[in-house]
């Protein structure tokens, strides 16, 4: 069984020189995990499917198993514990609707020895990782378990809604009491898969208090940076459009449900793939820890592709033992990406120790900097960030508006010239009788006025050029023209006193004529 180089916070090293949790060694708890999730779930198959009901939330389930065996549990070689399963009806239901059926639930966990992670938080949790990469199973304190439960209920209500969503992925809550402590765990969706290398991974919040990871961090072979780490590292990370509106769309949706529950402190972990990089250095398939490469993630609505499409063809066409439901990308300097990101650690609630964490830090730092926040301003402040400073948008080239401007100058012309061109004698008579009948509608004041039908009516020199032709064959007609005010032309009126008639009749310099409104 792998076990983790890295001590956590909340552990310690037994005398053979095992990490211990709690006072369990890693390997029985391990084991503990295994057999008691083994037994819950082959139990719960015995039960019928019916609806979840309200109280199916809070229902908790305990079992003993002892080390020598019972009628009912098998015999191991681990200290006796007690394995206790909260909404076992609820999770079931959970992990039918992202597609898990018990069989491959019982042969993910207990087939093969669970792979034990370092931690790179400061909250001194343990996490396990299934030999076939599809699930993370991390001890949660008292506080998070307990708020987990009340949370069940607005938790299926949203994955009813919309099961794609890069909030995590609940399967199961356990607990396993042994030697008088309580273990709680929480079962959840792998966010990074092993198969592919992670060139870079961060942990964000969009705070800038403290957020650069420590220099024991960096020793790691791969460290979680974060924050300022990112914005040293990186001009942001490039998307076609449609891709970064639905990861925007996505975020958004998920920020709003997670205020809606006054939760804050929460972050998106976010794995970089350079593509690039990895044909260079011919580690494409190289894993970031055992170097052992699992098949494909087979859960739904898993990847990080199928969490933002809104259809699912796109990301289950990229899910491939390449990609592994990477969503491509670039650098500002076009290197191509497969990103990996999801919502974590979303069980810290505003609670009032929460609220005095921010009191005392705001009274000491910039408040607004802290990560500690009040989950609205913390839900705007990790938009930001995430929208502006680590995703953007490929711009696209467009035409120049001044080329659109110049071809359509010659369409305009040509459509005016088609209305006014080579005048009959019959529309010469019928200009005649129009500019007659507006005799009535004198200059006022000596000012021109312009009336149009519907829409202002373009006019060419070239038109009004050709109107002056007509008016030149025919002299008496000019003279009649000369002591009007209007000229009317199809559904529009321009009114002008003679003296701006007469003056541009003689022009012929093909400057279009000047219209006071």
């Amino acid at each position: 069984m792998s076990t983790a180089t890295e001590n956590g916070v909340g552990g310690s090293r037994s005398t053979s020189g095992e990490k211990t949790y709690k006072k369990t060694t890693s390997s029985a708890l391990k084991g503990a995990i295994q057999l008691g999730i083994g037994y819950t779930v082959g139990n719960l198959t015995s039960k019928p499917d019916r609806d979840v009901l309200m109280q199916d939330f809070y229902v908790v389930e305990s079992v003993f198993l002892p080390s020598e065996g019972s009628n009912l549990t098998p015999a191991h070689h681990y200290p006796d514990f007690r394995f206790k399963t909260y909404a076992p009806l609820a999770f079931r239901y959970f992990r039918e609707l992202f597609g898990i059926k018990p069989d491959d639930y019982l042969y993910s966990i207990c087939k093969e020895p669970l792979i034990e992670l370092s931690n790179p938080g400061a909250s001194g949790s343990l996490f396990y990782l299934t030999s076939d990469d599809e699930f993370i199973i991390k001890t949660v304190q008292h506080k998070e378990a307990e708020f987990l439960q009340k949370l069940l209920p607005g938790y299926y209500m949203n994955l009813n809604q919309n099961p794609r969503t890069l909030l995590p992925k609940f399967y199961g809550l356990y607990c396993v009491q042994s030697g008088g402590m309580n273990i709680r765990l929480v079962v959840m969706n792998n966010v990074l898969p092993r198969s592919v290398k992670m060139h870079y991974k961060y942990d964000l919040k969009g705070s800038t208090y403290k957020r650069r990871a420590n220099r024991k961090e960096r020793e790691k072979a791969c460290p979680t940076y974060k924050d300022l780490d990112f914005q040293d590292m990186h001009d942001g990370l490039y998307f076609d459009t449609e891709t970064y509106n639905a990861l925007m769309k996505t975020l958004q949706r998920d920020c709003r449900v997670l205020e809606s529950f006054k939760i804050m402190d929460y972050s998106l972990l976010l794995g970089v793939h350079v593509l690039d990089q990895s044909v260079k250095d011919g580690d494409i398939a190289e894993a970031c820890g055992d170097g052992k490469r699992p098949v494909a993630q087979k859960v739904l609505y898993s990847t990080a592709m199928e969490s933002i499409q809104g259809d699912g063809k796109a990301g289950e066409a990229l899910t491939t033992d390449d990609t592994m439901g990477g969503i491509p990308a670039k650098t500002h300097k076009d290197e191509r990406l497969l990103i990996f990101l999801g919502i974590i650690d979303i069980l810290q609630s505003y609670r009032f120790i929460k609220k005095l964490e921010h009191s005392w830090k705001a009274l000491v730092y910039d408040g607004d900097s802290v990560s500690v926040h009040r989950p609205s301003f913390y839900a705007n402040r990790f938009l930001k960030f995430m929208s502006s400073t680590v995703f953007r948008k490929i711009q696209t080239i467009r035409p120049s508006p001044s080329k659109r401007t110049r071809n359509s100058i010659p369409a305009l012309k040509s459509s005016s010239q088609e209305i006014l061109s080579s005048p009959s004698e019959d529309g010469i008579e019928e200009r005649k009788d129009r500019l007659s009948g507006t005799r009535s509608l004198a200059s006022l004041d000596g000012r021109a006025f312009y009336e149009a039908g519907s829409m202002a009516t373009t006019i060419s020199s070239s038109s009004l050029y050709t109107t002056q032709q007509c008016l030149e064959a025919n002299p008496k007609q000019r003279d009649e023209l000369a002591t009007s005010s209007t000229f009317t032309l199809e559904d529009s009126a321009i009114c002008l006193t003679p003296e701006q008639i007469t003056l541009d009749m003689d022009r012929d310099d093909g400057s279009v004529l000047d219209v006071y409104l």
